[in-house]
């Protein structure tokens, strides 16, 4: 998945500037250079916009990563809200294309959630957040519905119009996606293509 790849490490002196500037996050969880990893990677729909993601062995839960959105040296904590992603839109400012609206519309849905978690833009089975401890029955189920997020053009508003599998919860569903150049996305439509399943995508951020 595009969350896992081009990251780069942050260290020594900058890696402790930033942790003073964060700690405690939210107060709740602390940092500490000795233990905590920080990472950054560029985003194709921000000209000088990178997210950083944080993690330390001692926070609960272990799978816990923090992200943050830095523009200028403003930093835009992830936490699940939609808030801090349209401000970095409107102020950065975001720029979708043809090429990059699926990498966006895959960060809008992972970053921006429900009650329930992220709305995984689900493609593959290699996918990070996919579950991988699967009984042969899920499985099947999740291999047979999983296919690429597609762009399908554009709407007579300049709105990029995709298509994808989408995971929320224990269900999977087809949704159709209306994306503004601003950044802000609308389900259009929304097709149940598997429920009750026994695994939930399992990707706290918060």
């Amino acid at each position: 998945m595009y969350m896992d790849n081009n990251w780069n490490p942050v260290q020594g002196e900058e890696l402790a500037g930033f942790l003073e500037q964060i700690n405690p996050i939210g107060n709740k969880y602390s940092v500490n250079p000795a233990t905590t990893l920080v990472e950054w990677r560029p985003l194709p729909f921000y000209d000088q916009v990178a997210l950083i993601r944080v993690k330390d062995p001692a926070w609960t839960p272990q799978n816990l990563f923090i992200y943050y959105l830095t523009d200028q040296g403003n930093l835009y904590w992830l936490n699940g809200t939609s808030p801090p992603i349209h401000d970095v839109n409107a102020k950065a400012p975001v720029k979708i294309t043809d090429d990059n609206v699926l990498e966006y519309l895959r960060f809008f849905c992972f970053f921006v959630r429900g009650d329930e978690g992220p709305f995984l833009i689900a493609e593959s089975m290699e996918d990070t957040y996919i579950p991988k401890q699967l009984d042969d029955k899920t499985r099947t189920v999740i291999e047979g519905v999983l296919r690429p997020a597609s762009f399908e053009g554009k709407d007579e508003n300049g709105n990029w119009l995709c298509d994808g599998v989408v995971y929320y919860s224990n269900a999977m569903f087809i949704a159709n996606f209306s994306v503004q150049p601003s950044g802000m996305i609308e389900m259009l439509d929304d097709e149940p293509i598997a429920a009750d399943l026994p695994v939930k995508v399992d990707a706290p951020v918060a």
